[in-house]
C-alpha cells in the first residue's frame, strides 16, 4: 500500500483526532447524544468548521465510532476463534481475551456499552446492525464445532444470539463495575464465564427448536 501524502495523512489524524475527542469526552458518563459539535472540535483543537472537512454531522461521526469499535470487537473474535469454543478452559481463555481487549480500548468499548441503548436512533440502530453481524460470524463458527452438529441453522442462530447478547449486556459492569468489592463468583467476568459455561453445557443437551406444533 503507497504511504500517504502529507496532506492526506494530516487529514486522517484529524479525523481520529475528532473520534478521540468523543470518546474523550464520554468518558465522564456523558451519552454521545449529549455532545455538541462545537465542543468535540474545541476538545479536538479545531474551529467548528472545520469538523464539516470529515463528517457531515455528529450521526456520521457517531457511526464512524460505531465502526471502529465494530472492526476492534470482531478483531477480538479473530483471536478468540484460534481457540476451539467449548466448555471448561477454552471458555476462561476465550473470556480472558475479550476482556484483555476491553481493557486495552477502554474508550471504545464504553462507547458501545452505553451507545447499545442511546438516544442516537442512527448510532442504536448501526450498534444493532454489528450485533448482528457479529451473530453471524459466531453462527458459521457454532456450524463447524463437533458437538453441535444436531443442530440446525435456526437453532444455531438462536444459540449464537444468546452468546452475544450475553457478552453485551454483561459489558457495562465491566465498563462500571460496583463501588463497593464483590465475591469473586459475582464479578462481571465470573459471571461472563460461567453464563456461557452454561449455555454451552445447556447446548450440548438440547436437541434443537424441533418441529413447530399446531
Amino acid at each position: 500500500m503507497k504511504p500517504l501524502q502529507p496532506r492526506a495523512e494530516q487529514k486522517l489524524q484529524t479525523r481520529h483526532a475528532l473520534m478521540e475527542a468523543a470518546r474523550s469526552l464520554m468518558d465522564s458518563g456523558r451519552g454521545f447524544d449529549s455532545l455538541s459539535l462545537r465542543e468535540v472540535a474545541r476538545c479536538a483543537g479545531i474551529v467548528p468548521t472545520g469538523f464539516y472537512r470529515h463528517f457531515a454531522d455528529m450521526d456520521a461521526l457517531g457511526l464512524a465510532l460505531v465502526a471502529e469499535v465494530g472492526e476492534t470487537f470482531r478483531d477480538t473474535i479473530r483471536q478468540v476463534r484460534h481457540h476451539e469454543f467449548e466448555v471448561g478452559g477454552v471458555i476462561d481463555a476465550s473470556v480472558r481475551i475479550f476482556l484483555d481487549a476491553v481493557s486495552a480500548n477502554r474508550s471504545q468499548f464504553v462507547f458501545l456499552a452505553r451507545e447499545q441503548y442511546g438516544g442516537s436512533l442512527p448510532v442504536r440502530l448501526a450498534v444493532g446492525a454489528l450485533r448482528e453481524r457479529i451473530t453471524a460470524d459466531l453462527v458459521t463458527d457454532l456450524a463447524l464445532m463437533p458437538k453441535l452438529q444436531h443442530f440446525d441453522r435456526p437453532a444455531q442462530t438462536v444459540l449464537a444470539d444468546l452468546v452475544v447478547k450475553t457478552v453485551f449486556a454483561t459489558l457495562p459492569e465491566l465498563i462500571d463495575p460496583p463501588a463497593n468489592a464483590l465475591p469473586q463468583f459475582a464479578t462481571p467476568q465470573a459471571k461472563m464465564i460461567e453464563q456461557l459455561r452454561f449455555i454451552f453445557i445447556g447446548a450440548k443437551h438440547w436437541q434443537g427448536l424441533g418441529q413447530q406444533k399446531d
